[in-house]
């Protein structure tokens, strides 16, 4: 299957590569894995989503924002590789998810960048993950996430 092909046809568009904010790779290679660098849900270098999950934002917006993500960690894998045919498989996803007091439906959230990731890869998509609630994220994000994946060798 051509990823391109399928993210086509699932109506699924690969945004431009957010810029780094500091000092750091959008994605790091090694041997035959991919790192990609923590993403927030930018479009266009803008957060479209701010605030906290349980106060300014729904769980429905936090997984928007989740989703949104995700998709530009594959940005940042398809910047370093070249081409996206080359992953493998997704093999983890660690999320941060700014909460409110009280908040505790992390994996709800987070739920939106897996099932993008699903939703692309099918069934190489699923993956290990982790759901961390934190105090703040930069500039208000609401989620951040970073992703590992294998590739073909």
């Amino acid at each position: 299957m051509d990823i391109y092909q399928h993210l086509k046809e699932i109506g699924v568009e690969m945004p431009e590569l957010p810029k780094p904010v500091a000092s750091y790779l959008p994605a790091v290679l090694f041997e035959h894995q991919i790192y990609a660098s923590g993403q927030t849900g930018t479009q266009h270098q803008k957060l479209v989503y701010q605030g906290k999950l349980g106060a300014e934002l729904t769980v429905e917006q936090g997984k928007a924002s989740a989703r949104l993500a995700a998709l530009n960690c594959l940005a940042e894998i398809q910047a370093v590789l070249g081409d996206l045919n080359r992953v493998d498989r997704i093999l983890r996803v660690t999320s941060y998810v700014a909460s409110a007091a009280g908040f505790n439906q992390q994996p709800a959230v987070v739920e939106g960048a897996s099932a993008l990731l699903i939703e692309v890869f099918g069934e190489k998509g699923w993956h290990a993950r982790t759901a961390i609630g934190v105090a703040e994220l930069p500039s208000n994000a609401p989620v951040e996430i970073e992703l590992i994946a294998s590739l073909f060798t």
